[in-house]
């Protein structure tokens, strides 16, 4: 009697072992594959959360702006969070479910969930005619044809604030670079000029570690960049 009640509750805790076991795996896959899957993709879009100077930097490329913001490839929501914080009215798209989730929370525990909306979509499938800034943090491979849809899709006083990575073909023809904390990082910040569509600004954001490198400092002391010591 014994050796059968001992058969069972080891029958017992071997199901509950497997059940706890086999509801782990399932959970780990199911917010993992989200993360994992973009690196499958064609073009691979990763997650890399804003950090607060580039944040920063997009708020003041943003000054005496307003009207609607778009984020593309949104993450954590950090950005559009930022914005809705200044009066936009800030929509961000990503395609990892749990990201979208955990922004819309943020935007629900900062107070501006009614100004930032986030969408779980591919951001080939989205029209951007309707928005008239717009913020990327792209990779080299998703600038050359998000460069054609914004071109196609913009308005003429539309404003793209591309961070990390240039655009291939629009030129720019304003530059200017700030060196924050005396540590010798820098952005580049360009303006376009559209002559088919009229004038679409571009800010292109590069940052470049440049410390302690004297012959980056002397192009920008002749560039007309002072007090960069």
């Amino acid at each position: 009697m014994n050796f059968d009640n001992d058969n069972s509750r080891k029958k017992k805790w071997g199901l509950l072992v497997t059940g706890v076991v086999g509801g782990t795996l399932v959970a780990l896959y199911a917010v993992a594959t989200p993360f994992i899957t973009p690196a499958l993709r064609k073009i691979c879009l990763p997650f890399v959360p804003a950090t607060s100077t580039q944040i920063e930097n997009v708020l003041k490329m943003l000054q005496c702006r307003n009207g609607s913001l778009v984020d593309i490839g949104s993450g954590d929501g950090r950005i559009v969070i930022a914005a809705a914080k200044e009066g936009f009215r800030a929509v961000g798209y990503e395609l990892n479910p749990w990201l979208v989730w955990y922004s819309r929370y943020c935007a629900w525990r900062e107070g501006v969930h009614h100004d930032a909306k986030f969408y779980i979509s591919d951001l080939w499938k989205v029209r951007f005619s309707q928005y008239t800034n717009v913020v990327i943090f792209g990779v080299p491979q998703l600038m050359p044809q998000l460069e054609k849809k914004l071109e196609d899709e913009l308005e003429h006083d539309a404003r793209v604030i591309a961070c990390r990575f240039p655009f291939p073909h629009w030129m720019p023809d304003y530059t200017t670079a700030e060196i924050p904390n005396r540590s010798y990082h820098f952005f580049v910040l360009k303006m376009l000029v559209d002559t088919e569509k009229g004038r679409l600004t571009l800010f292109n954001m590069c940052l470049h570690d440049v410390q302690q490198d004297t012959g980056i400092r002397n192009q920008l002391t002749q560039s007309g960049f002072y007090n960069l010591s």
